[in-house]
């Protein structure tokens, strides 16, 4: 290592697919093999050899004239100080940070960021190798917002985020603020499921409305080039389109059956067409799951025009959607474009305690109990509406027995308007998860929610605030996690 003045010198190459590893005072230098001048970029950090706690100021020097640059330390972004064009065609750009108390963690540089950050050059920090996400046990309990400071017990569960095509630049909901907590979200283990919704109070872009849906593809291109969100597990396309909430900004252009399979996998385009989620996601990320987004059960805003057996709005959308889905997969396939079927469904699944349907039973069994409301023509009402789900799901050709994961699982019940701080039972998200436990094709149970960092509007619904009756339900998701 070189030291010029209080800077030490840490080379770093842009290719990573061939090199050799040489540790030199607590750092790790990658060149690339058979190299013979020093690879850029070039990193510099003052001091030297940092200490947990310690401040740090870094440069990194490059002769390329990247824009919109940005540095992660153990996945959080550093804080940007400055930069400026050097002698010779170099460019050099600065930041500062607390070094982390880790023995090892990795230094990350970016660039195109407003794009899809792409990944320049990178050093290892610490005396030793930078920590793994550690490889639990898995679960399928998972939680939607999860609190960043909660114990996991070693279990490799579920974290459900959100984003907005919309709001990409805004703090939280944006991708800088996305990218930090699936950081941390994996440094636990966590498995991430990444909602992606058009704006606030609309799921996805209006019917017919192109300008939107060009708008949202090029989002979700984005977040599938982001090499920070390369360990994403599943991009989930839009929820509660089906309803009038889900739609509220273009009330008179809701997202239809046919709209929402056209932009999912380009139903009703020429085959050779790629403006839809599917193709843009895999052409920038093939290992990147693209999973249909959840319908909600028991309204009526919209119908679907291919009935379901029981002939209830929300499974004649949902029946109608798949229809859809697997026609344009079918179509495609035969014209030999792969990968156009969805990776799997998202699905919500809420319980409902208080049904009459229960009948004097158990209210913690409600997951256990089929509740077929005569008025709905036997269609579930209360968590086993997944096999309502799961029944036009695996109807399918290309759909059939793909995985499906329930985002949203509670005991609210919407027409009592009931939350579960007022009427959770103990014992009902250990029925629900031993239900779910017993079929291999539901993959993940998600409460909604645990924290909510915005307000107090979800506070009855959360598990870190666990007011009234979430107190049991808090305790039992601990106490869960510690089960073998």
């Amino acid at each position: 290592m070189v030291i010029r003045k209080h800077w030490g010198w840490v080379l770093i190459p842009l290719a990573l697919a061939a090199f050799w590893l040489l540790p030199i005072s607590g750092k790790l230098i990658l060149a690339p093999e058979g190299e013979g001048t020093l690879p850029l970029p070039l990193f510099r950090f003052d001091p030297a050899v940092p200490q947990p706690g310690e401040r740090v100021e870094v440069a990194v020097t490059d002769t390329q004239p990247w824009a919109f640059v940005q540095l992660t330390v153990a996945g959080q972004p550093a804080e940007a100080t400055g930069g400026d064009a050097g002698v010779g065609g170099a460019w050099t750009w600065r930041w500062s940070f607390i070094a982390p108390d880790s023995p090892g963690y990795v230094i990350r540089f970016f660039h195109d960021c407003h794009t899809g950050c792409i990944e320049r050059g990178r050093v290892a920090m610490g005396t030793g190798e930078p920590t793994p996400a550690p490889s639990g046990l898995p679960t399928k309990l998972g939680l939607v917002f999860p609190d960043p400071e909660r114990d996991w017990r070693g279990r490799a569960g579920w974290a459900v985020e959100l984003t907005y095509a919309r709001q990409a630049e805004e703090p939280y909901w944006g991708v800088d603020d996305l990218a930090a907590r699936v950081a941390a979200h994996r440094a636990k283990g966590l498995n991430v499921l990444l909602r992606v919704d058009y704006a606030q109070q609309q799921s996805l872009p209006p019917a017919d409305d192109y300008l939107a849906l060009t708008e949202y593809l090029a989002y979700l291109r984005r977040l599938a080039r982001d090499n920070r969100l390369g360990e994403v597990y599943g991009v989930i396309i839009g929820t509660d389109y089906n309803t009038a909430q889900g739609n509220a900004l273009s009330p008179e252009q809701p997202v239809t059956p046919a709209w929402y399979a056209r932009l999912f996998n380009g139903y009703g385009e020429d085959v050779s067409h790629t403006d839809n989620a599917v193709q843009v996601v895999h052409s920038e990320n093939p290992n990147l799951r693209v999973i249909v987004g959840p319908i909600r059960p028991w309204v009526n805003d919209q119908d679907g025009e291919l009935p379901h057996p029981l002939d209830v709005p929300w499974l004649n959308y949902m029946n109608t959607v798949v229809t859809l889905l697997d026609a344009a997969a079918r179509a495609k396939s035969e014209a030999g474009v792969p990968l156009a079927a969805p990776d799997g469904f998202d699905v919500q699944a809420p319980g409902r305690v208080d049904a009459p349907e229960l009948a004097g039973q158990s209210r913690a069994e409600e997951p256990r109990l089929d509740l077929r409301r005569a008025s709905w023509n036997g269609a579930q009402a209360g968590f086993r509406v997944y096999h309502d789900w799961l029944t036009i799901i695996n109807a399918y050709p290309t759909t059939r027995g793909l995985p499906v994961y329930i985002v949203s699982t509670n005991t609210y019940d919407r027409a009592a308007n009931s939350p579960p701080a007022q009427n959770y039972p103990d014992g009902w998200l250990t029925t629900a998860l031993e239900t779910v436990g017993a079929d291999p094709q539901i993959v993940a149970l998600c409460w909604f929610l645990d924290a909510f960092p915005h307000g107090n509007e979800w506070d009855w619904f959360s598990l870190t605030e666990h007011p009234g009756r979430l107190v049991d339900a808090a305790e039992e998701f601990d106490a869960l996690l510690m089960q073998p």
